[in-house]
């Protein structure tokens, strides 16, 4: 016992592994400094609750809902408890395996005087089967990666909720801009078949041409074609977003069309942010972890190159009759250690290191590229942040001049001194100026959800907005 508890203390302290470094990152080391610094002292994005950056209640209803309810989310806790249970698998193989069995067995033989007769035995026994000593770390090793992987699947699940966060916001978002489009065209189409019964009343008087009232009633069918396309994609956006939430939402969920522009607030970004808050991003998280579960992968190759051995052992009783096992039975016990020694596998073991060092450089590339993606997502937006507001305000001023253009065309048509066509090209500029400008907003709402999206915030997101706890510490 003594030797056996020596054995297994020297086993928890090898591992054949090689030394873990974390890869250097290979992007610059500040992001780009596309927009000045929102607060002089401006938290981590990440630590700020979704809840400060998604300010509309609806909106807030509609996020809690989806992480309640969505299905990659469920999906994502479950892979997290299938590869703690693989963990709890292989961390169980360090640890000896102590069985208990009994049998008892009746046979009718013939002995070599020709007589016959009914031989009877029973048994009982407590015993280790087959317990490996972990002397060169490779159950260590596979313990290890078999942590690592959990580790993975948790950053994953962080990331799915991150994303979801960002995706449900986004399609809200659009459900709104959706919303004003719609409203845009049913006004417009209002405003043209009030034109359309005057033009009807004036031809009807000889004062407009004919030519004139089929432009007009071309811009009614028109603006009737824009209602009848944004009626459907307003359904198809509501049908989206359920999706994405995993449940119904009723109409009072809905935004509303004002709430636009106010309803992201832009997270807190310090100028010249440093590129290693992108280490804390899940997806790089997740991929760091594939890489050290790679690395334990190398420990358990080496491991295979050494002598493995085994114990077995048991102890218990036996006797001809079950009724007298424990009271007139024999006591008995076996020890069987074995070793088994690597001799000649053909390169089997070699090539099975190869591989292991091989798949260690393909996760430290993978590594290496999530976060050259995220700071590319990360430089995007920003660099699109730094533009957004002067579009917006030149977008607004050319709507007011569109307005103003289409006010005075729309006069002059109605007093009789232009003709339609001046009037209809002034309110075709003044609908796609309008136009724009709720793609603009929505873009600009958008850039706010990518920036708290990319930098790593709502990771720990949960339905009442509170963080979420990690795995415990293994």
């Amino acid at each position: 016992m003594l030797l056996a508890a020596c054995l297994l203390a020297l086993a928890g302290c090898t591992s054949m592994a090689p030394r873990y470094t974390r890869p250097a990152a290979p992007v610059s080391d500040t992001l780009p400094a596309g927009v000045p610094a929102i607060a002089s002292d401006a938290g981590a994005v990440a630590d700020l609750p979704w809840r400060q950056v998604f300010l509309d209640t609806r909106l807030q209803q509609v996020i809690a809902l989806a992480l309640e309810n969505n299905r990659d989310l469920r999906i994502a806790l479950l892979n997290i408890e299938t590869q703690r249970a693989q963990y709890r698998i292989q961390r169980a193989a360090s640890l000896p395996s102590i069985d208990a069995s009994a049998a008892q067995s009746r046979s009718r033989g013939t002995d070599a005087s020709g007589q016959s007769g009914v031989s009877r035995s029973a048994s009982a026994e407590v015993g280790i089967a087959s317990w490996e000593l972990d002397l060169f770390g490779r159950v260590r090793s596979l313990k290890d990666q078999a942590l690592e992987n959990w580790l993975a699947t948790t950053e994953t699940q962080r990331g799915t909720r991150l994303t979801l966060v960002a995706e449900v916001a986004s399609a809200w978002l659009t459900l709104c801009a959706d919303q004003q489009r719609l409203e845009l065209a049913r006004q417009t189409l209002h405003n043209q078949q009030q034109t359309l019964a005057l033009a009807q009343e004036r031809h009807a008087q000889g004062i407009v041409s004919g030519l004139d009232l089929s432009q007009v009633e071309a811009s009614v069918h028109s603006a009737r074609t824009d209602v009848a396309s944004y009626t459907v994609q307003l359904a198809q956006d509501r049908t989206a977003l359920e999706l994405l939430v995993g449940t119904r939402l009723e109409d009072p969920l809905l935004p509303s069309s004002e709430a636009l522009d106010s309803a992201v607030a832009l997270a807190p970004i310090r100028s010249g942010l440093d590129s290693r808050v992108l280490l804390d991003r899940p997806d790089v998280l997740a991929a760091e972890h594939a890489l050290k579960a790679a690395n334990a992968n190398i420990g358990a190759a080496r491991a295979a190159f050494f002598p493995s051995i085994a114990l077995t052992a048991n102890t218990g009783r036996s006797s001809d009759a079950l009724s007298s096992l424990f009271s007139g039975g024999q006591r008995t016990w076996s020890f069987v250690p074995s070793i088994s020694i690597p001799i000649f596998h053909a390169g089997a073991l070699k090539a099975e290191l190869d591989v292991a060092t091989l798949g260690r450089h393909i996760e430290v590339a993978r590594y290496e590229k999530s976060i050259q993606s995220a700071f590319a997502e990360v430089a995007d937006a920003l660099v699109a942040r730094a533009n957004l507001d002067e579009q917006l305000e030149a977008q607004r001023a050319l709507v007011a001049a569109n307005q103003r253009g289409f006010t005075l065309a729309d006069t002059r048509y109605r007093t009789g001194v232009d003709s339609y066509l001046e009037a209809l090209d002034a309110q075709r500029s003044l609908y796609s100026a309008r136009q724009a400008q709720i793609t603009l907003q929505l873009s600009e709402a958008n850039n706010r959800v990518t920036l708290y999206k990319v930098l790593g915030g709502g990771a720990d997101a949960q339905g009442d907005g509170s963080p979420a706890t990690g795995p415990e510490a293994p």
